[in-house]
């Protein structure tokens, strides 16, 4: 089966509680069948009236989100095919940023690339002190462009001028805490997963109506996101048919 194919999104509503979990055999990367699949369940989600939280989480114990699938950046060969592809993740980000429940992230492991976008987008974040994080596109001759005002949003200027400049070294998950990405920080997946279930627990017993009036209290200041990402995604489109970038990305590829 082809690499691109592979792979799951899975939700499970139990209780009030909607868990929606994805999976890839490549370290948890998000080829595009994915990212759609992704965007349109946390839609889903936020319209269920049944539901009152979110988490979102991955498979496996090592790695939380590789980021892009690199087989499907590889074979972009033309501008269009590059911006749909970088709107992957920015169909993911604006579709948690729309949702009008609280999104708690469950990271695990390690997370590059579009994976901290992802727990950037989420409302509350949870992780273990395994999950070292990374943005990596500057060193595939691209940059954190989709993902980038999620970072900074979450992380602030600074942290985020760090993370896109300094894309070949990993930060601890303590750094993203004291950052601000991380709310939370344990020894182990099961005291993360404790955790969740105690945050989670408390949520589904607040006021629905207040948690959404909150969600947009959070995320005021991002209303053009559906412009700015189309256009960010045009720019990771452009730079990644430039002789740079597919020599980097093959470099990359020869390696995985």
């Amino acid at each position: 089966m082809d690499k691109t194919q592979q792979g799951h999104v899975k939700s499970n509503i139990k209780g009030a509680v909607e868990t929606i979990e994805f999976y890839h055999p490549s370290h948890n990367s998000l080829p595009g069948n994915l990212l759609a699949k992704l965007a349109d369940t946390v839609t889903a989600a936020g319209k269920n009236d049944k539901v009152k939280v979110i988490i979102l989480k991955s498979a496996g114990d090592r790695t939380f989100c590789a980021g892009a699938s690199f087989d499907e950046l590889i074979a972009i060969n033309n501008t269009r095919v590059g911006k749909k592809f970088f709107m992957g993740f920015a169909n993911v980000i604006n579709a948690m940023r729309k949702c009008p429940k609280f999104i708690i992230g469950r990271v695990q492991g390690k997370t590059v690339g579009g994976g901290v976008g992802l727990a950037s987008a989420t409302d509350y974040c949870i992780a273990t002190k395994y999950a070292s994080v990374k943005l990596s596109e500057l060193a595939v001759g691209i940059g954190p462009f989709v993902v980038g005002p999620a970072v900074e949003r979450k992380m602030g200027t600074s942290a985020f001028t760090h993370l896109a400049i300094n894309a070949t070294e990993w930060q601890t998950a303590e750094w993203a805490k004291e950052k601000g990405l991380f709310n939370e920080v344990f020894k182990s997946v099961e005291q993360v997963d404790e955790y969740v279930d105690h945050l989670c627990e408390k949520l589904i017993n607040s006021n629905p109506e207040a948690m959404s009036m909150l969600k947009k209290v959070f995320w005021k200041g991002t209303e053009d996101w559906d412009k700015l990402l189309k256009e960010r995604a045009a720019m990771s489109g452009k730079l990644v048919l430039s002789d740079f970038s597919k020599k980097a990305i093959g470099k990359f590829t020869n390696k995985a």
